[in-house]
């Protein structure tokens, strides 16, 4: 049985292959009009190859420092600066010191108990009343006075080298 298959495939190979051949042979008058065409046209020069400039390699002075140099980044020692302002960390947090400032908006006040209250509108359209002394915004912002127009406060901000800083801020009422 092997044998028989063996003459098979001797016998099947040209077949395939005369199968195989029958269909590249077609008429190819088409390329060869498209070759003499090509053939007939004016043969052009080649332009030469640009010539390429040679590399100027720049030395940088001896006394000057090495821009390259990662080392200059960062300093080795970090500054450390006194800040007078400390944080209260142990202090409860009120609920609109949870939002950033830009989120928040004053959309009004309320005259209560001979007192000026702020109406502030956090982002998912709640409204929250606030007065002088009240926390908002997440750099510890107190509240120091509430008008018709402007809520004003102090924040403590880091000052970028370990420290805080106060900064005054207002938030304006909105239109």
């Amino acid at each position: 049985m092997i044998h028989y298959k063996k003459n098979l495939r001797l016998l099947m190979t040209p077949i395939a292959l005369g199968v195989f051949l029958t269909g590249c042979i077609q008429d190819t008058s088409d390329l060869d009009s498209y070759f003499e065409l090509h053939r007939a046209k004016p043969i052009r020069a080649i332009d030469p190859i640009p010539e390429v400039k040679p590399y100027l390699r720049y030395v940088y002075p001896v006394n000057e420092k090495d821009p390259f140099d990662v080392s200059m980044l960062a300093p080795s020692e970090v500054p450390v600066v006194e800040s007078g302002v400390q944080v209260d960390v142990t202090r409860v947090k009120e609920f609109l010191e949870g939002f950033p400032l830009d989120s928040l908006e004053m959309v009004g006040t309320v005259d209560k108990d001979k007192q000026l209250w702020a109406l502030i509108k956090i982002p998912d359209g709640g409204v929250q009343s606030v007065k002088a002394g009240n926390y908002l915004g997440q750099n510890y912002g107190k509240i120091l006075s509430v008008s018709e127009a402007e809520l004003a406060l102090s924040e403590t901000v880091s000052n970028g080298l370990g420290g805080y800083k106060k900064q005054e801020n207002r938030l304006l009422l909105a239109q």
